[in-house]
C-alpha cells in the first residue's frame, strides 16, 4: 500500500510539473501573439496616419517630405519584423536551407557594421571594431552570416544608452572563427540569462517594457549558428553592466591549407605530378573528367572508376599513389570504400594517401571523412590550382 501511494503522488507532482509547463508556454505564446500585435499596428499607425495625411491635405514640401521618410523608416521597421517572424516559422518547420561556399568574415562583418552606423549615429553610440584579417574562411552562407552578425549588432546598439560604446572582434581561437560583440548597455539579468535564446522570450513583456520589438533576434542566431556546426553564448556581469556575445565558427580544414601552402610548391611547373599514378573516384561523369583533365594537365596518369566496386576492381589491378574519391555515391558510398581500402591494407605494408573530395562540406563530414581513413577533405566546388597543389604535397609527404 505504501508503495502504491509513493507512485500515485509521484505520477501526481508529474502531472502538475507538466501542467505547471504547460502553463508557462501558454503565456509565453499569449504574452507574444499581444506585442506581435503591438508591433505591427504601431508603424502601420504612423504610415496610414500620414499617408491619409498626404492625400486629404496641402502639406508643404518639407512636411511631407518627413512624413515620406516616416513612413519609409516603418515600412522597413515592419519588413524586419515580418522577416523574423517568417524566419522563426521556417526554423519551427526546418525549412531553412544554407546557400554553403568558402565564406571571408571580414567583409560580412564589415558590412553588417555598416548597416548599423545609421542608427548607432542617431543615439551617438560609438561602435568600434578590432579585425584581424589574417583569420581563415569558413564554410557557410555569408547573407546568413551577416544576418548573424548583424541582429548581435543591433540588439547591442538597441540596448546600449546614448553615448555608449559597442565593439566587435574578429580573431582565431585555436581551430575557430571568434566573433565577439560586446556593448556598454543594460545588461543581462541573472535570472533571464539561461532563457536568452528561446524562441517567444523577452526580459521585459510588460505593457510599460521601454524596448521595442519581437524577441525573436536571438533565437534566429542560435539556430543559424548551429546550422553552421558553430555555437554562440552570452555573458553579462548583470543588470547596468553590459553584455557580451561571443559565436564560433569552425575553421575552413586547417589541414588542407597546411598542404597548399605557396612556399612547398610552384603552380607555374606544369610538371608538378609528373609520373604519379592517380585512382579517381566519383559518380559523376562530368565531374570525373573535369578532375581527370585538372590532374593530367600537370602530369599525372589518372584511371577513373564511377563506383566503389571499380575503384576496388582498378586497386586490385594497379598501385596507384593517390586515391581522390567522392564521399556521396549510390550503392556504396566514399566512407564504404576507404575503410575497405584501410582494411585491405591492413595485411599488406603500403598505405595510399587518399582525398575525400566531396560536396558534403560542413565541418561534422569533414572529422567523419578524416576518421574513416582520408588524410585530407575537399569540398566541391575545388579550385583546380588548389587541387593540384594538395594532391603534389600528399604525395611529397608519402615518400
Amino acid at each position: 500500500m505504501a508503495e502504491e501511494l509513493a507512485q500515485r503522488a509521484a505520477f501526481a507532482i508529474q502531472n502538475s510539473q507538466l501542467y505547471q509547463q504547460a502553463q508557462e508556454a501558454n503565456r509565453i505564446k499569449e504574452e507574444f501573439l499581444a506585442i506581435v500585435s503591438h508591433e505591427l499596428r504601431t508603424p502601420l499607425n504612423s504610415m496610414l496616419g500620414w499617408v491619409q495625411l498626404i492625400r486629404n491635405r496641402k502639406l508643404d514640401e518639407r512636411t511631407t517630405s518627413n512624413a515620406l521618410e516616416t513612413i519609409e523608416r516603418n515600412a522597413k521597421l515592419q519588413r524586419k519584423l515580418i522577416e523574423d517572424i517568417l524566419d522563426i516559422s521556417r526554423i519551427v518547420q526546418g525549412q531553412i536551407r544554407l546557400n554553403i561556399h568558402k565564406v571571408d568574415l571580414l567583409p560580412v562583418i564589415q558590412a553588417a557594421i555598416e548597416a548599423v552606423h545609421p542608427t548607432s549615429e542617431i543615439k551617438g553610440i560609438q561602435v568600434e571594431s578590432n579585425l584581424d584579417s589574417s583569420v581563415g574562411q569558413v564554410m557557410g552562407d555569408a547573407e546568413r552570416l551577416q544576418q548573424v552578425v548583424w541582429n548581435l549588432l543591433s540588439n547591442a546598439v538597441k540596448f546600449t544608452p546614448s553615448g555608449g560604446r559597442v565593439e566587435v572582434h574578429l580573431e582565431q581561437v585555436n581551430s575557430n572563427v571568434q566573433i565577439t560583440v560586446s556593448d556598454t548597455g543594460k545588461g543581462i539579468s541573472t535570472d533571464f540569462l539561461p532563457y536568452m535564446f528561446e524562441r517567444f522570450r523577452q526580459a521585459d513583456s510588460t505593457t510599460t517594457r521601454v524596448d521595442n520589438g519581437l524577441g525573436l533576434g536571438l533565437a534566429i542566431v542560435h539556430h543559424l549558428v548551429e546550422m553552421h556546426s558553430g555555437t554562440v553564448y552570452a555573458v553579462s556581469e548583470g543588470e547596468g553592466q553590459g553584455a557580451t556575445f561571443t559565436v564560433l565558427l569552425p575553421l575552413l580544414e586547417p589541414q588542407a591549407k597546411q598542404l597548399i601552402k605557396e612556399s612547398e610548391v610552384k603552380i607555374d611547373n606544369l610538371s608538378l605530378l609528373d609520373g604519379l599514378q592517380i585512382l579517381l573516384v566519383d559518380d559523376n561523369a562530368d565531374t570525373r573528367e573535369l578532375i581527370a583533365f585538372i590532374l593530367e594537365q600537370s602530369g599525372a596518369r589518372v584511371t577513373a572508376a564511377s563506383s566503389v566496386n571499380e575503384a576496388l576492381e582498378a586497386l586490385g589491378r594497379l598501385q596507384p599513389d593517390i586515391l581522390v574519391s567522392d564521399i556521396g555515391m549510390p550503392d556504396e558510398d566514399g566512407y564504404s570504400l576507404i575503410r575497405k581500402v584501410r582494411a585491405q591494407e591492413a595485411e599488406q605494408k603500403g598505405k595510399i594517401p587518399a582525398v575525400a573530395l566531396t560536396a558534403f562540406a560542413r565541418d561534422e563530414e569533414r572529422r567523419l571523412a578524416l576518421q574513416a581513413g582520408f588524410q585530407v577533405h575537399l569540398s566541391k566546388p575545388i579550385e583546380p590550382e588548389e587541387l593540384v597543389k594538395v594532391v603534389a604535397n600528399l604525395a611529397k609527404g608519402s615518400k
